[in-house]
């Protein structure tokens, strides 16, 4: 029987993606800013994304990842998704989502008004 290289705790097999993401931590009763970041690795239990400082082990937060696709081709889609930190350094942070769901944006200028013909 062979031995197990590496004890990986991880739950889902996880995928390099590199998508632009938002995120703050979220704290009753503080309104923290959103920072901007880059997705390294997601799965379904977890994402990996590089961040401009280390938050803090177990914090709760949002995250607001914009999804590769649009509704019929026009209609920008967030993953937008919420966690606990479960490692950060300097570079990276690392976040065991507990709930997720995707938002749909109004398309940009949905409706156009036509110029009255002169007549």
């Amino acid at each position: 029987m062979m031995a197990k290289a590496v004890d990986d705790r991880r739950r889902s097999l996880r995928f390099g993606v590199h998508l632009s993401l938002r995120y703050r931590q979220s704290e009753k009763g503080i309104e923290h800013r959103w920072s901007n970041g880059i997705t390294r690795d997601m799965s379904k239990d977890g994402v990996a994304f590089q961040s401009r400082q280390p938050l803090p082990v177990g914090s709760h937060v949002e995250l607001r990842i914009d999804w590769p696709v649009k509704q019929e081709a026009v209609r920008p889609i967030d993953l937008q998704a919420t966690g606990f930190v479960v490692w950060s350094d300097m570079r990276e942070t690392a976040v065991r989502i507990s709930s997720h769901k995707f938002r749909v944006h109004e398309a940009a200028n949905a409706t156009l008004q036509m110029p009255e013909s002169i007549g």
